[in-house]
Formats: structure tokens, C-alpha cells, sequence
């Protein structure tokens, strides 16, 4: 059962965690706090740390996620 809709939706099936885990792979702490100035970014950075303020504040997380989608364009050439 695969939806069309899905398919685009570069967010689709993809964990809090993975996001995280691939921007610090991509710019590292320090860019990425230079690029979204939150705490958890910037002060003892932690994927941990960062997932459970994500989870809690969604400001802070649709910019993660947005950043996480122009940056997976970007790198694929989109």
C-alpha cells in the first residue's frame, strides 16, 4: 500500500533521531548552532539532548526539519 502523497513528502518515514544525526554529519555542532542558535545546539550539544528539546518544542523543530530538507536537495542535486 504505497500512497503517491507519501512518496513526496521528504519527511516521510523519516525519525527525529535520523534528522539530527545527518545535519550534525553535514555541518557539524558548531555550523549547526551558527545556523539554528538554540541551546541545545549550542551548549553541551548531545543528539540526545537535542531530541528531547525537539520533541517538546515544535518551533525549534520545524526549522531542524526544514533546514533537514534543503539540505538533502541541495546534496542530491534538487
Amino acid at each position: 500500500m504505497h500512497n503517491q502523497n507519501q512518496s513526496n513528502d521528504p519527511l516521510h518515514g523519516v525519525k527525529l533521531e535520523q534528522i539530527v544525526t545527518y545535519l550534525v554529519d553535514c555541518y557539524g555542532w558548531n555550523e549547526l548552532s551558527d545556523i539554528i542558535p538554540i541551546r541545545c545546539f549550542t551548549t553541551n550539544p548531545s543528539v540526545k539532548s537535542s531530541l528531547q528539546f525537539l520533541r517538546k518544542t515544535e518551533w525549534a523543530r520545524v526549522k531542524v526539519e526544514r533546514l533537514y530538507v534543503a539540505t538533502k536537495a541541495r546534496k542530491e542535486g534538487g
